[in-house]
């Protein structure tokens, strides 16, 4: 079923793949990854696992897999492709924008895509600001007003001194 989704992929499509039961066989390697790369899809993201990692690393082709496995597969079970799935509780449907990167993987409705794209440039521009004043050595207790949590959660400085030995 993965070989019908590279002809339904685009230029610009992030392929998302689950399956109906658990499976961490490597049902993706580096010759679907070599086909999905001429079509223009930008990554793959998979409930399952993949193969050939170094491969798919020198041809700079991202994968967020839950597993590594050489392991392959068979090619004669049926599945669904262009239907929204679930993975972990979260439901994906075609044309959702799907955001990797080495902290994980986030989705977004394709209908709520324009108020994260505002609220992502918001937070961008405010750990930009914190970046700046770290650099100039604010500390985080003072930029984020936690000085005042922790006194209200009762947490005390003990000075034990510097010198330990005498």
């Amino acid at each position: 079923m993965i070989h019908a989704a590279v002809e339904q992929c685009r230029a610009g499509d992030v392929l998302v793949v689950t399956t109906t039961s658990p499976c961490t066989d490597g049902a993706f390697g580096e010759l679907l990854a070599t086909s999905l790369q001429h079509r223009g899809v930008l990554g793959i993201v998979t409930t399952g696992g993949v193969r050939d990692i170094a491969e798919l690393h020198a041809m700079g082709f991202p994968v967020f897999s839950a597993a590594v496995s050489a392991q392959g597969t068979v090619k004669s079970t049926a599945g669904a492709v262009n239907v929204p799935i679930g993975i972990n509780g979260q439901i994906i449907s075609p044309g959702d924008a799907v955001i990797a990167d080495d902290d994980g993987v986030v989705v977004v409705a394709r209908s709520a895509v324009g108020q994260a794209v505002a609220a992502a440039t918001a937070r961008a521009e405010r750990e930009e600001a914190a970046r700046a004043a770290f650099r100039m050595g604010e500390l985080g207790l003072d930029r984020y007003g936690l000085r005042a949590v922790l006194a209200e959660q009762g947490v005390e400085y003990v000075d034990y001194g510097r010198e330990i030995w005498s």
